[in-house]
């Protein structure tokens, strides 16, 4: 989308969003800004920038349609706060549908279930830290979804996804020569994918079990199980995920995280190893927030991520977030 058409957008439909709430319709414009000053030495000296991590903006709402039926959207762009890239905004979780007693069902661009199953494990999630950058390549946010998640029994919540990839052709299979000694070609398309995850969500207990299935890639099956407990200041949590390639080879990869809280400060680390992303990857994190309220916080963290071939990369930073 050219980015002055939708920032005109944005502008136009605030005060449509405050007179809507006025007249009691459950309609909520919210964003968030994390800005940090960072250092990153990856392999060529130092340089010292500054980084936007997953800003965005977003209109999020429901409709009661009858009375145990209700309508439900959500529109959300990830902001470039540090104008390092030509787009300002970027789709992130995109979807309209339907809630009830039944559960849950929407169709738009949405996070998998398997990416949803990591709850708050990762505590350095959108920093460097991030099990995307040497965990999983399974933090998929994909286009033409449809999901259903059943309503909470007992903690236990299910949900499943379908992800159309519109038989788009990634290939060509080479079938020999025909009669007139013309090349004989076979279209490869890509395979519609399935996300389904299982979690049990009580008492400060959390676990969860999820698979993919031809989401990333054709024949490629992914496995994620996660574990998380609080208690009073104390979270820890663990994450291991196994994938299977189409050749029936495997790579796999797992970490663990502990957070601590003393008032308003909260104590962070995280440790981690996978060859799913690089080979003999191994990362570690160590942060400290300050919360001044529930809307507001500094940050600070430090990351450091080695693996075969070479690669070696740390990375430091302080800044704030903001919510509204």
């Amino acid at each position: 989308m050219n980015k002055t058409a939708l920032s005109l957008a944005i502008v136009t439909l605030i005060p449509t969003v405050a007179n809507a709430q006025d007249e009691g319709e459950l309609v909520d414009f919210y964003g968030k800004a994390n800005v940090a000053l960072q250092s990153a030495d990856e392999g060529d000296g130092s340089v010292t920038d500054v980084q936007s991590n997953a800003s965005r903006l977003g209109v999020k709402g429901e409709i009661a349609l009858t009375e145990s039926i209700k309508g439900i959207y959500r529109m959300e762009y990830e902001v470039d706060m540090d104008g390092d890239t030509e787009d300002t905004f970027s789709q992130r979780n995109i979807y309209a549908g339907l809630e009830g007693g039944f559960g849950q069902v929407i169709a738009g661009k949405f996070d998998t279930p398997l990416k949803v199953a990591q709850k708050k494990v990762d505590l350095f999630n959108d920093l460097e830290g991030d099990i995307k950058s040497l965990i999983t390549k399974s933090d998929n946010r994909e286009a033409d979804s449809f999901q259903y998640t059943t309503p909470s029994f007992a903690g236990f919540k299910a949900s499943a996804a379908y992800i159309s990839h519109k038989d788009a052709v990634i290939g060509y299979e080479d079938l020999g020569l025909n009669e007139a000694g013309d090349e004989i070609l076979r279209e490869i398309t890509r395979e519609n994918g399935v996300s389904v995850s299982i979690a049990y969500d009580n008492n400060g207990v959390y676990l969860a079990y999820a698979v993919d299935q031809d989401v990333e890639e054709n024949d490629r099956d992914v496995q994620r199980f996660v574990a998380q407990y609080n208690l009073g200041p104390l979270q820890v949590g663990a994450l291991f995920e196994d994938q299977e390639k189409a050749d029936g080879s495997n790579q796999d990869g797992w970490m663990g995280s502990v957070a601590y809280k003393v008032e308003q400060w909260t104590l962070k680390a995280q440790y981690g190893q996978s060859d799913i992303v690089k080979e003999d990857g191994k990362t570690y994190s160590l942060g400290v927030d300050y919360k001044f309220n529930s809307a507001a916080k500094v940050f600070g963290f430090y990351t450091d991520e080695s693996a075969d071939a070479g690669y070696d990369r740390s990375y430091a930073g302080i800044g704030a977030e903001y919510k509204f």
